[in-house]
C-alpha cells in the first residue's frame, strides 16, 4: 500500500470540497436566480470539463500554469515558485475539473427554491443574507452534500488532469490513482488490486455516508 499517495490524494480531495463549496453555493445560486444574456454560454463553460477529455484540459492547464503564461508568470511573481508539478498547482487543476460537479447539484437545488418563499422572508424582515442563511441554506442542504460528496469521490479518482499537470512526485502530486496505474506498469497486479480496493471502499463510504446524512435530512424536514 502506498500510503503517501493515499494522503496525497486526501489532502488533495479535502482542499478542494473546503475551497469549491463556498464558490460553487454563490455560482449556483447566481445561476439559479438570475437571468442574464450570455448565462447559456457561462453553465457551458462550467460544464465543459465534463466532455473535455481529463489529458486535454490538464494539457491546457499545463500551458496556463506555466512561467511564461500569465496565470503562472503572476503567481511565480507572487510566490517566487511555479505552479506545475507542485501541490498547489494540482489543486488549482483540481478545483477546475471539479467545477461542474460542485455548481450543478447546488444550483439545481436553488432552482427548487419558490420564489415566494424567500419574497416573505424579505416583507418579514429578514435581509438577504439573513434569508439565505436560515431559509434557503437549509433547503438546499441535499443538493450541498449531493455537491461534496461527488467532489470528493471524483477527486479521489482523478487521473488524467493530475498527472498532466503534476507528474508524479512522491509525497507532492503523486496520487493514489497515479500509483496504481504505476504498480500496473511494473506488472504488481496485487499491490494494484490492494490499492484499487481501498480507494473503492473510501469512495463508496463516503457517498454512503454524504447521501445517506442528506436523506435523513428530508425524512426530518418531511
Amino acid at each position: 500500500m502506498d500510503w503517501s499517495a493515499l494522503s496525497v490524494s486526501l489532502r488533495l480531495a479535502a482542499f478542494t470540497c473546503l475551497i469549491l463549496l463556498p464558490i460553487a453555493i454563490w455560482l449556483g445560486r447566481s445561476l439559479a436566480y438570475a437571468r442574464f444574456r450570455g448565462k447559456g454560454l457561462c453553465e457551458a463553460l462550467i460544464a465543459l470539463p465534463l466532455v473535455l477529455p481529463p489529458t486535454v484540459l490538464g494539457f491546457y492547464l499545463l500551458l496556463s500554469f506555466g512561467r511564461d503564461a500569465p496565470v503562472g508568470s503572476f503567481w511565480a511573481n507572487i510566490t517566487g515558485s511555479g505552479l506545475n508539478f507542485t501541490f498547489t498547482g494540482i489543486l488549482l487543476a483540481s478545483l477546475i475539473a471539479n467545477l461542474p460537479f460542485a455548481v450543478q447539484p447546488i444550483q439545481r437545488a436553488f432552482e427548487h427554491v419558490p420564489h415566494n418563499l424567500r419574497e416573505a422572508a424579505w416583507c418579514s424582515g429578514l435581509s438577504p443574507w439573513q434569508t439565505l442563511l436560515r431559509i434557503e441554506l437549509p433547503l438546499v442542504w441535499p443538493g450541498i452534500m449531493s455537491a461534496a460528496a461527488l467532489t470528493f469521490a471524483h477527486t479521489l479518482g482523478e487521473f488524467g488532469v493530475i498527472l498532466m499537470v503534476g507528474g508524479a512526485i512522491d509525497g507532492e502530486t503523486r496520487t493514489l490513482a497515479i500509483a496504481i496505474y504505476d504498480r500496473v506498469q511494473a506488472f504488481d497486479e496485487q499491490g494494484a488490486a490492494q490499492m484499487s480496493a481501498l480507494l473503492l471502499l473510501v469512495s463508496f463510504i463516503t457517498l454512503g455516508l454524504v447521501y445517506g446524512l442528506a436523506g435523513r435530512r428530508r425524512w426530518i424536514r418531511g
